[in-house]
């Protein structure tokens, strides 16, 4: 039995027991020890994402594992791991291709006339979301959704590379593909954003502009690397932007999810700019270039969790936080217990506090 925090219905969640199933061949049996509380998550909690409940959310975990199946060859009972949501078959187009967080990962997940690998109450299924459900004790995931990491990283601060980093540091590193001295602005002082600042910094980018509406979260972003920040709620906010950045931005990262934080990031290009949406946005929202932008060579894209290669990718980003590159103390703003779960929601839906991560023990 593992103690878990189940979504019954839309608007929060219950904590209770859940029975995890021994591994198959190709999975791996993780002890959880720690989470990130993600926006995304909060989407299926409040309902502006559809998901079939009971559920458990949960995607931003760091744990040890505890049992494998017969072929796992990518890890072993005892190594530390990160898991993500991208989980990849390693077969389809996208993967061999390079394009691993494309994958729609059929073959990582159990067929349908296969045994759940998390019920309840002697059989009750429950639904797994996004090929993990980490708010729980234990994990029960395909091989490919996690990877080994240096066993002298923190649990806690692994966590939250597992989405919020790999998304926010893999744009600027792999979508963005940043040229130091370019300019970037950031739209969104969140986990993501804030990782997506440190990474320009990281990267050498020339100017790193940070826009948030809220003050302490503008004052992180300068601790992160940010050189100015904007009210990303001022009437002028984008023509402050051009000038600090003599004409526009290279690279206008949204990391919100709203569509105010996406225009900002169009408005704010320079020729040639390109603005990346990170955010998951209202499903009726849309995001568009006009005529004249087009013509100025303009680019829109997304970049679902950076379009990082997971396996490669992960490891880089703990070495980067061991040698004291990344920052990820500053991201992390409270460690709770799995109990204080919706508590934790409750800040993140005030909108004033960086990462909250939960701890088991």
């Amino acid at each position: 039995m593992a103690k878990a925090a189940i979504l019954e219905e839309v608007g929060g969640l219950t904590i209770g027991e859940v029975e995890i199933a021994d591994p198959g061949p190709r999975e791996v049996l993780i002890d959880t020890k720690a989470c990130g509380l993600c926006h995304s998550d909060l989407h299926f909690i409040d309902g502006a994402y559809p998901h079939p409940l009971p559920a458990i959310p949960g995607h931003e975990a760091a744990g040890v594992v505890r049992a494998v199946g017969s072929e796992v060859r990518s890890v072993k009972p005892g190594d530390h791991v990160v898991s993500c949501l991208s989980a990849f078959c390693g077969n389809c187009e996208f993967c061999v291709t390079g394009r691993l967080a494309l994958c729609l990962g059929v073959n990582t997940r159990r067929g349908k006339g296969d045994p759940m690998r998390i019920t309840r109450n002697g059989g009750e299924p429950v639904n797994q979301m996004l090929n993990l459900s980490a708010f729980s004790e234990q994990m029960l995931i395909h091989e490919n959704a996690c990877v080994a990491i240096d066993k002298d990283m923190p649990l806690d601060r692994a966590a939250v590379i597992g989405c919020a980093v790999t998304t926010g540091a893999g744009t600027i590193f792999n979508a963005a593909n940043v040229t130091p001295g370019e300019t970037v602005l950031v739209v969104g002082c969140g986990g993501v954003g804030l990782a997506a600042i440190n990474a320009a910094k990281i990267a050498g980018a020339g100017k790193v502009i940070a826009a948030d509406p809220l003050p302490e979260k503008r004052e992180l972003a300068k601790v992160l690397g940010a050189t100015h920040t904007v009210d990303a709620m001022a009437e002028d906010a984008a023509k402050q932007i051009i000038e600090l950045s003599d004409g526009g931005v290279h690279y206008g990262i949204e990391a919100v999810g709203r569509q105010a934080s996406a225009d900002l990031a169009v408005a704010a290009l320079r020729r040639g700019g390109t603005a990346v949406i990170l955010g998951m946005m209202p499903l009726d929202c849309k995001v568009g270039l006009g005529a004249m932008d087009l013509l100025s060579g303009k680019k829109l894209q997304g970049a679902i969790m950076g379009e990082t290669q997971f396996p490669v990718d992960l490891p880089r980003l703990v070495d980067f936080y061991m040698r004291g590159l990344l920052d990820l103390d500053t991201i992390i703003a409270e460690r709770i217990p799995l109990e204080d779960i919706n508590k934790g929601f409750d800040k993140m839906r005030e909108g004033h506090s960086a990462r909250s991560v939960v701890v088991f023990d």
